[in-house]
């Protein structure tokens, strides 16, 4: 016969099982790594809608927007990852300088096709980054500051490489699709949806120029690499196993490798996911301007890392949001450009950042202490 069940045995209290208690909708919404950033997001919008022109809200001025944004966001989204899993990037931004010169030398003097020369850019920069993780694992240093020595060895590389491919100058100039554009340019540069745009001004919703033409042409390329990124970073955290890992990764690595889950591997593929996301911006921003240069990408280290903070991603490892990262790169969009809109000098973006960063982490701690009960 069996014996009674502890929880109904007479005499005994029901044991009250916290798996079975019913969550408020407010309790899961101050759970969600991306909750201060929406709010945060929401305040700018508001902010601007208050103290600037009204041109700043059109399509134009949306679309002027979401272009800085999304590039800042791509890498954020990415530095985001890497965060979770346990390690910073801080060669992110000079990456994107020398993946350029890349880009640019192989484009430009190389004359290679246009797929070449990106899959070429895309193979440096990933080699680069599990350089990076590999030296991260085998010599136990801290991220921050092999990626610290990274970001400098770039920069330089990028200068002096550049100065080598032109003779003397740190631009290179005439990075631009060769002959009839194809498959590769349409996915790194340009703008899409161009045929809605159009229908949309013939129909009077969309401003046009003097000259007749549409205001905006259509939604800029790094705009849908930045939603399509996003979407693919919060499935494979959300949804897969490597996710599960990552999280794992980053909150306690011993013991995500005495459960079987290989860290040194997860930690390696994220330094290669950020630094491929640096060289797809390098090629995106090259081809917007037909040029590179040595200064490409400076501080947009500190700036994803910010966005990712902003988002709800700790610095401490294990916890954030792919969405979250989303979000803080909205908000670093909206406040760059929308600075130009207003009467405020566009140096305040700068104490901007600063007062961002320090408020989201003291935002992030406190609503980390109120659901875990930490004092």
């Amino acid at each position: 016969m069996r014996a009674p069940d502890m929880a109904t045995a007479p005499g005994k209290k029901p044991v009250h099982d916290e798996r079975l208690t019913d969550i408020s909708w407010l309790h899961r919404a101050m759970r969600r790594p991306e909750l201060g950033a929406v709010g945060g997001l929401i305040v700018v919008i508001l902010f601007f809608a208050a103290t600037a022109s009204a041109t700043m809200f059109s399509v134009a001025g949306i679309m002027t927007v979401l272009r800085p944004a999304a590039e800042l966001g791509i890498m954020s989204v990415t530095a985001a990852l890497l965060m979770i899993g346990g390690e910073f990037d801080l060669s992110i931004g000079s990456m994107v300088a020398f993946a350029g010169l890349i880009f640019g030398v192989l484009l430009v003097n190389l004359h290679l096709p246009m797929i070449l020369a990106v899959l070429g850019t895309l193979i440096m920069a990933g080699l680069f980054g599990a350089l990076n993780g590999q030296l991260v694992i085998r010599t136990k240093l801290p991220s921050f500051i092999v990626t610290l020595a990274f970001l400098f060895i770039l920069r330089g590389l990028s200068l002096v490489g550049l100065k080598l491919a032109t003779g003397g100058n740190t631009i290179l100039s005439g990075v631009a699709p060769a002959g009839k554009p194809g498959f590769a340019d349409h996915l790194f540069s340009g703008d899409t949806l161009t045929g809605l745009f159009s229908w949309l001004t013939a129909h009077g919703m969309i401003a046009t120029l003097p000259n007749g033409k549409p205001s905006v042409h259509g939604v800029p390329i790094s705009v849908v690499w930045f939603v399509t990124i996003t979407a693919l970073a919060t499935w494979v955290l959300l949804r897969t196993r490597f996710g599960n890992w990552i999280f794992a990764s980053g909150g306690d690595a011993n013991a995500a490798r005495n459960s079987g889950v290989p860290v040194n591997r997860v930690k390696t593929i994220l330094f290669v996911c950020t630094a491929l996301s640096a060289a797809l911006v390098a090629i995106i921003t090259s081809l917007d301007t037909a040029s590179t240069d040595a200064l490409r990408g400076l501080q947009m280290e500190f700036e994803a890392i910010i966005a990712a903070v902003i988002g709800g991603c700790l610095l401490t490892g294990g916890y954030g949001s792919a969405i979250g990262a989303f979000f803080g790169a909205l908000i670093f969009g909206t406040v760059e450009i929308g600075l130009t809109y207003t009467n405020f000098d566009s140096d305040w973006f700068q104490v901007f950042l600063g007062a961002m960063l320090l408020i989201a982490v003291m935002f992030n701690n406190a609503v980390r202490r109120r659901v875990t009960g930490e004092r």
